[in-house]
């Protein structure tokens, strides 16, 4: 086949532990998944999951035991972390029941869906998409991808962000309004999932603002940790 310009590489992840990586196709993201996050930013309830998407080439992929070093994005002056459980999808499928969701699952990684929140807002008080809020480069930091053999009990396991060394985000997947396979089903009723999509599955409460020069070290019990530098 003859491409009248060069196909872009395709946007990868480390996984854990081999020389291997793991091919991105989608990233899907989960809208107020922790009901305390829901009500810091005005929600309460158990409201029908929401999703959004980054672009498959917003991945920030960070080596184990290396720190990544992100820019600080253009348009923004109130850039928010938030550390998320990303769920990697091996075997696609549409209209997969919970029940069976686990079996589609490849691995699991540490995420941080970075928002450039002002913008954010200033999208949602005109009704338009959160796209320039979200959809930006090396919005979505990411560490190694764990394989789910290894991963241990990721349903429960702790999730926390420090901030230059100090906690800003600290809790429980177990606090998940929809579960990983409760995310799945309501999400593969609207897409055909595929081999290489990534979920960031949602951010517990403490979302706050960083600055050039801020240190984020974050992890989920089970996957390591992800460090990231803004510059």
């Amino acid at each position: 086949m003859t491409y009248v310009i060069s196909p872009a590489p395709i946007p990868s992840v480390p996984v854990a532990g081999t020389a291997e990586r793991f091919p991105i196709h989608r990233i899907y993201c989960v809208g107020r998944n922790y009901e305390e996050h829901a009500k810091e930013m005005g929600f309460t309830g158990r409201e029908p999951p929401f999703f959004f998407m980054k672009p498959a080439d917003a991945v920030l992929p960070v080596a184990a035991g290396e720190t990544g070093k992100m820019p600080y994005p253009s348009l923004t002056a109130n850039l928010h972390h938030e550390i998320e459980l990303v769920v990697a999808i091996g075997k696609g499928g549409r209209n997969i029941a919970a029940a069976d969701a686990l079996q589609h699952i490849w691995g699991y990684a540490v995420g941080l869906d970075m928002t450039r929140r002002d913008l954010q807002n200033d999208m949602k008080k005109q009704g338009r998409p959160w796209s320039i809020g979200k959809g930006f480069d090396h919005s979505a930091p990411i560490g190694p991808i764990t394989p789910a053999v290894q991963a241990g009990d990721v349903a429960k396991a702790g999730i926390w962000l420090q901030v230059n060394g100090a906690d800003r985000q600290r809790s429980s997947v177990s606090q998940l309004i929809w579960n990983i396979a409760e995310t799945i089903e309501h999400l593969s009723a609207a897409w055909e999932l595929q081999p290489g999509d990534l979920i960031f599955t949602g951010t517990p409460e403490g979302v706050a603002a960083v600055v050039r020069g801020d240190v984020l070290e974050g992890g989920v019990e089970g996957l390591g940790t992800l460090r990231v530098e803004m510059v």
